[in-house]
């Protein structure tokens, strides 16, 4: 019993960053659904949702992960890309899944050099933020 409270009390540092990646996470989300359900702009929409979708996407996985910043960056980076580009092969269409509102919604429909673009930014974003909150220079260990 004292080894697992001791080991949980060593690990509190992650933890904590663990709760702060959730509760970003959490928000972001939100933010996302809200712009979803009530933006239908030529600008946030279209822009503002590929930009933080990485962010968020970011934040969930280190929730429940330790992985080392880069690698978690560079890793939801491709996984936004293949995603991306999947799109211009019309993924959902060979899948047959091209009446799902929720494929769609999820793997999108229509490519566009713009999403990659955002998606790079929204990362670039996440790999400042980490420098500056970490103080040091970022690595793949």
């Amino acid at each position: 019993m004292w080894i697992i409270i001791f080991y949980f009390a060593k690990q509190s540092t992650f933890m904590k960053s663990n709760l702060s990646y959730f509760l970003l996470f959490v928000l972001l989300l939100i933010v996302e659904l809200l712009i979803g359900i009530y933006l239908h702009d030529a600008f946030i929409r279209p822009y503002g949702g590929d930009f933080l979708v990485v962010i968020l996407l970011y934040c969930f996985i280190k929730c429940f992960t330790n992985t080392s910043v880069m690698k978690t960056a560079i890793g939801v980076l491709i996984f936004a890309y293949a995603v991306e580009i999947s799109q211009h092969f019309h993924l959902v269409k060979l899948l047959g899944l091209q009446h799902s509102h929720l494929a769609l919604l999820i793997l999108g429909n229509s490519f566009s050099f713009s999403d990659l673009l955002c998606y790079t930014l929204g990362i670039l974003l996440v790999l400042i933020v980490e420098r500056i909150r970490i103080g040091r220079k970022l690595s793949f260990n």
